[in-house]
């Protein structure tokens, strides 16, 4: 076992890191853990001001100078680097059009780390066609996750303004990824809450009948799976393609119809991802005619305001199963999620690689298949909320690259948009598996269940189905 690397005291992963390190492994594109977005700002920046922000960001941040380094016997490690050297460059877009100059973002995005000893991360300083003005960030997903870059980006540009602007604070501390991490290992070494939370997701598995792949367009993937297969029963499917190439599709609902939502949840103490599971389940439901539907569901485990600001991965996904009869109301439905949701996330910290690895031995089926058509993931957190509204109405944006690669069928992102907290559904789906047909009809389906349920919460299911 490694103890230290360069002279810096080394550490193992965590199960959200391994979770990683095990999807890329079957993966031919290596880039498929990258993570691309940009921040830019309606402004004319100082960028030596933005240079030592970004600087004085990686300082506090440990897990944006995380390396990964492999020992004699193939078993990968981590270390955090004391600091951040690499010069940061300047890319000006001002010559291009909008298009041309997300292309080449999106290229950047497609280009994989070096895996050994090397930053798992680039930020370039932008200026865009459209004037806006800010950076781009590339990070490993290894290393950080969608909330712990938006907190990054968020301490660049409050660095950048307490330096520039009268009255602006200076941001409260970053929290310590080591410190964090030291809590998840100890965990994972054992303890009477990792018992606790084996035995629930044990209990979940051994206490249901196996579960029931539901396909995006109906049956045809579960038929096809039993004929080949020769067994009538067969409940698990293939719902990938022969090709990792990915396509990113994004859908916009406006501001208006998005806080229709939001007043419902709002209403009825329930979070937005409770209401996005309903309307998903109810699609599958009603396109395979079937009241047993799973999901996967990613959990953020960032409850803390240390978890919140130590960076680094910490998303668990787990299939999130409902069987919810067409006689039950919507708002039943909606509320079995939510109280299902609170067991999950107080077991949260479980690791997915053996909650999947349990699974299997129960049910043995052959690499590949699966019972869940898709994933879920649902970003709360915008720029707005915190200490940023001080700007006045500096107008911002942020935009997220596809990197080209998944090893899922399709995975939906749901997050706000800055502009004007509508929503953005994006669905990252290989390109041989989904269709953007395919996807353009569950969207307009999902949207029309969520509106109807939402303005009858009394209504029951399958009226709600037969209805849209």
């Amino acid at each position: 076992m490694m103890k230290k690397r360069k002279g810096y005291p080394v550490y193992p992963l965590t199960a959200a890191q391994k979770f990683h390190f095990f999807y890329q492994n079957f993966c031919p594109k290596k880039e498929v853990l990258n993570i691309g977005t940009s921040l830019t700002i309606e402004s004319e920046l100082d960028r030596n001001v933005l240079k030592e922000s970004i600087y004085k960001a990686y300082e506090r941040c440990e897990s944006m100078r995380l390396r990964f380094a492999a020992d004699k016997e193939g078993t990968w490690y981590q270390y955090v680097e004391a600091k951040e050297e690499r010069d940061i460059e300047f890319v000006d877009f001002s010559g291009k059009t909008m298009e041309e100059a997300e292309q080449i973002m999106t290229e950047w995005t497609a280009v994989p780390f070096e895996p050994q000893d090397s930053p798992m991360n680039r930020i370039v300083m932008i200026k865009m066609p459209d004037g806006f003005q800010g950076v781009y960030l590339l990070v490993d997903h290894r290393t950080m996750d969608a909330q712990s870059l938006i907190c990054f980006l968020k301490d660049i540009i409050e660095l950048y303004c307490n330096a520039m602007y009268e009255g602006i604070p200076y941001p409260k501390e970053m929290a310590s990824y080591i410190e964090q991490l030291q809590k998840d290992l100890a965990y994972e070494a054992g303890c009477r809450a990792k018992d606790r939370d084996a035995e629930y997701f044990h209990r979940l598995i051994d206490e249901t009948p196996e579960p029931i792949y539901n396909g995006i367009d109906g049956t045809g993937a579960l038929d096809e799976e039993r004929k080949r297969s020769g067994n009538p029963d067969a409940r698990a499917a293939i719902n990938v393609s022969d090709s990792v190439d990915s396509a990113l599709d994004i859908f916009h609902l406006e501001e208006e119809p998005t806080k229709r939502l939001l007043d419902f949840c709002e209403k009825y103490h329930v979070s937005l991802v409770c209401l996005l599971l309903m309307g998903l389940r109810t699609y599958y439901q009603k396109m395979n005619s079937n009241a047993d539907v799973s999901i996967n569901t990613a959990i953020a485990r960032r409850a803390t305001l240390k978890e919140k600001k130590s960076g680094g991965t910490r998303i668990h996904s787990f299939p999130f199963r409902t069987i919810i009869p067409e006689n039950k109301t919507f708002l039943e439905g909606v509320y079995e999620i939510r109280d299902l949701q609170n067991e999950y996330f107080r077991h949260a910290n479980y690791d997915p690689v053996s909650y999947f690895a349990y699974r299997g031995k129960k049910y043995p089926h052959p690499n590949g298949q699966t019972y869940e058509p898709m994933s879920l993931t649902y970003q709360p957190l915008t720029m707005k909320e915190k200490g940023l509204e001080k700007l006045g109405d500096i107008r911002y944006k942020t935009k997220w690259y596809p990197n080209g690669a998944t090893t899922q069928a399709m995975y939906l992102t749901v997050m706000h948009r800055p502009e004007d907290n509508g929503l953005d559904f994006s669905f990252e789906h290989q390109v041989k598996a989904v269709s953007r047909e395919k996807l353009e009809y569950l969207y307009y389906y999902l949207c029309k269940i969520m509106f109807k349920g939402a303005e009858n919460p009394n209504m029951t299911v399958g009226d709600i189905m037969k209805l849209i």
